[in-house]
């Protein structure tokens, strides 16, 4: 592949849940000013894109992915100014703001819906989905996704609480509202957005269609027009059902549609199959793990353009769902990093995960904030579940687990907040924060600084090809990176084993040369020993 000169090419996404990243007044909620008080920090990490979750007024009954006023900011967050100093503070220092956009739905508090239910030929009624009879449609949440209005004697279609009703999108007129609010955004300065289950928004709810639509592609293809296209910005989809061979569908430049897609089919490795929920848990195979990137490497590579993560708001954390978060943390947590973004496409890397945040524990589930860990309490329980298979799931796959506050140092409340947070910090911030990263020069931190940098310079790293090797074994992933004819190994060892490889199948040679590596000794490929843990690239 030839370089293209898409400036995120090169770029590193950083993603704040500005609830929990840093709160500047004391009220135990993170804020905008908070954000801004740590770009310093942001900075010298080398992220070139803030990715804000949802900053717009809220109820937050879903933590605000329900939205009152995309034009407003959510007053505990802070005002339209703190909103315009921050993006023009992350510009001082090279960087972007991405917005959040929920496009399929709204808060049932948005005036567009307090409009709609007041009557069936209100003008505003059309811009959701109404029917006189539900179908069998769920609620991601749990129970029927239809909610009786009795004003008007008929049901609205909510896919997540019923506090969200979906927008109906065959609507042109909610095609442009949607539109208008992308390019306020954009006069303002932000760099991008991120859409938010995207793949919903082509739902034919009679039919018992919601994800990918017949006119899905039709719509996005409408809005980057109308809106985003001629603007240089970073934009990424929500998409649970995107696949190798749809993912040229949403990424391809000849399409327009957007820059890349966000897949979640290695998410989805650790639960029981077929037919499980998420919460029903089981070993994930790093055989299954490692096809499965592999084919998003090989199906996009000349056609479209990759995300690269491991975790995000929604998901457990990293070092705990495929690391060890024990005695091997630290190596884990590196080798993680340098598997997933050592392949191409554009890193997004989750608040804490470079300093090796993992999940929480809460024995107690009155410190539980997530509607959804809630509602499967709640659920499970009715259904006879044991308490305790209910809690080991909620400890593995809870949204809780990445929405506790940042650790930024050893005092009280981690430094996240002077005051008590709104939800409780996890106990091990005494031992993993900021402050111990920074002074540690062996750090996680530091390993990201350098990875981080050395994408932004090396063309390989961006717009090499890819090639898996020893694709049936069971503890290693390896694979090579190739350009302009030269070639890179990159390894990651996913055990506590210590490793004996034959080095000619991971094409070493006497002029192998480590450019990154987790362990402080040197690798011992040449002799065929790969340490527990142990991540690195080489340069062959």
């Amino acid at each position: 592949m030839h370089k293209q000169d898409c400036w995120w090419h090169r770029s590193s996404v950083y993603q704040i849940y500005p609830r929990s990243f840093c709160d500047s007044d004391g009220d135990g909620i993170g804020d905008l000013a908070g954000i801004r008080s740590k770009l310093d920090y942001l900075a010298l990490l080398g992220v070139d894109v803030l990715w804000l979750c949802p900053v717009y007024a809220s109820p937050n009954d879903d933590n605000g992915y329900d939205i009152a006023d995309y034009g407003r900011i959510m007053q505990e967050f802070g005002t339209m100014a703190d909103m315009e100093l921050l993006i023009a503070e992350a510009g001082k220092r090279g960087m972007k703001i991405m917005m959040d956009i929920v496009a399929n739905h709204t808060s049932d508090e948005h005036k567009w819906f307090m409009e709609a239910r007041k009557s069936a030929d209100n003008p505003y009624r059309d811009y959701y989905i109404w029917a006189k009879q539900p179908n069998a449609l769920s609620s991601t949440f749990g129970g029927s996704a239809w909610q009786y209005e009795a004003e008007t004697g008929e049901y609205y279609l909510h896919l997540f609480s019923k506090k969200q009703p979906d927008l109906n999108w065959r609507n042109p007129r909610v095609r442009q509202e949607i539109a208008d609010i992308l390019i306020f955004w954009l006069d303002k300065g932000i760099g991008g957005f991120r859409f938010d289950v995207i793949d919903l928004i082509g739902k034919v709810p009679e039919q018992g269609i919601t994800a990918n639509g017949p006119r899905l592609h039709e719509y996005v293809r409408e809005l980057n027009e109308k809106s985003f296209g001629p603007r240089n910005v970073l934009t990424v989809g929500e998409s649970w059902t995107a696949t190798p061979e749809t993912g040229p569908l949403w990424s391809s430049p000849a399409r327009h549609e957007l820059s890349m897609i966000f897949q979640f089919g290695h998410l989805t490795l650790d639960q029981a199959q077929p037919g499980g929920e998420k919460w029903d848990l089981a070993p994930y195979s790093l055989l299954d793990l490692k096809s499965l990137l592999s084919r998003w490497q090989t199906e996009l590579y000349g056609r479209g353009w990759n995300s690269l993560f491991w975790n995000n708001h929604d998901t457990p954390r990293a070092v705990s769902r495929f690391g060890d978060e024990g005695e091997y943390r630290l190596k884990s947590a590196k080798m993680l990093a340098t598997v997933m973004y050592g392949m191409a496409g554009t890193p997004f890397i989750y608040q804490g995960e470079e300093i090796g945040m993992t999940n929480v524990r809460f024995t107690d589930m009155a410190d539980y904030r997530d509607i959804e860990t809630l509602h499967l309490y709640r659920d499970r329980l009715a259904a006879g579940h044991g308490a305790g298979s209910i809690m080991a799931s909620i400890y593995a796959k809870g949204r809780d687990n990445a929405r506790t506050p940042m650790q930024w140092d050893g005092g009280e409340h981690a430094g996240f907040s002077s005051g008590a947070p709104w939800i409780k910090v996890n106990p091990n911030y005494s031992e993993i924060n900021v402050d111990a990263a920074l002074r540690d020069p062996y750090s996680i931190f530091h390993f990201y600084r350098r990875l981080i940098a050395l994408r932004k310079t090396a063309d390989w790293l961006v717009y090499g090809s890819y090639e898996l090797l020893l694709p049936r074994h069971e503890q290693l992933f390896a694979y090579v990176r190739e350009y302009d004819n030269r070639r890179y190994l990159v390894f990651g060892n996913f055990s506590r084993q210590t490793l004996a490889i034959n080095p000619a199948d991971l094409r070493i040679s006497p002029q192998a040369a480590s450019i990154l590596h987790n362990y402080t000794a040197v690798p011992l490929l040449e002799q065929g020993i790969i340490r527990p843990w142990e991540g690195g690239i080489i340069s062959l």
